[in-house]
């Protein structure tokens, strides 16, 4: 089978449905936790997306890879995604931590673009996981990558990714110069904003 067609149907679309409910429900119930022992909302917003054929054929190509099924299965770990959205980054690394300790996912691989930024900017935390999923003739594995970032972040992220199809534009390449200045001053303000939360805390 092509991969178009094995991206459309409806096992696949079900199973990755799933592991995106499976940490959805992960990320709220941390949140729940989170935000009683914290006395404030952790977690702003959550989102879930299962990566297009486009995108997939995109990426396979750019690592130089075939694109059928077996090479995505094998080289791509961001088929399936959520995102959790905070206000301070010291929260990002709690929730991380919590997510690492439950004891039904396994852990495969996680960036901390927080700490080590990419050259155009780009911070998060990205965490990938084997993710349960159950049916009936029994439990299957499903790799999710979850992404943990500051509303910052997320607004950077976004004018980031309308940029990324239009690099080679001479205009577009003087935007990702600005772009990049604009995530060191993102930096700076998620900082800042973590300093002044302590310091309400400790009145």
């Amino acid at each position: 089978m092509d991969l178009k067609n094995y991206l459309q149907q409806e096992e696949f679309i079900v199973k990755c449905e799933c592991g995106i409910s499976l940490m959805d429900a992960k990320l709220q119930m941390i949140n729940a936790e989170l935000g009683m022992r914290c006395k404030r909302k952790v977690i702003h917003s959550f989102s879930g997306r299962i990566k297009s054929y486009d995108s997939i054929a995109a990426k396979l190509r750019l690592k130089g890879l075939d694109e059928t099924v077996e090479s995505m299965e094998q080289n791509l770990n961001d088929l399936v995604g959520v995102r959790a959205v905070c206000t301070y980054t010291d929260d990002l690394y709690q929730i991380a931590e919590m997510l690492c300790a439950q004891k039904d996912l396994r852990l495969i691989k996680e960036k901390d673009y927080i700490k080590a930024p990419k050259k155009s900017g780009y911070r998060s935390m990205h965490l990938i996981f084997w993710a349960p999923v159950s049916f009936r003739e029994g439990t299957q594995w499903i790799k999710v990558e979850v992404q943990l970032r500051t509303g910052a972040m997320d607004y950077w992220a976004g004018l980031d990714y309308q940029l990324q199809y239009k690099k080679e534009n001479r205009e577009a390449k003087n935007i990702g110069i600005e772009l990049k200045q604009y995530a060191n001053a993102i930096e700076q303000i998620d900082s800042k904003v973590l300093e002044l939360r302590k310091r309400i805390e400790a009145i």
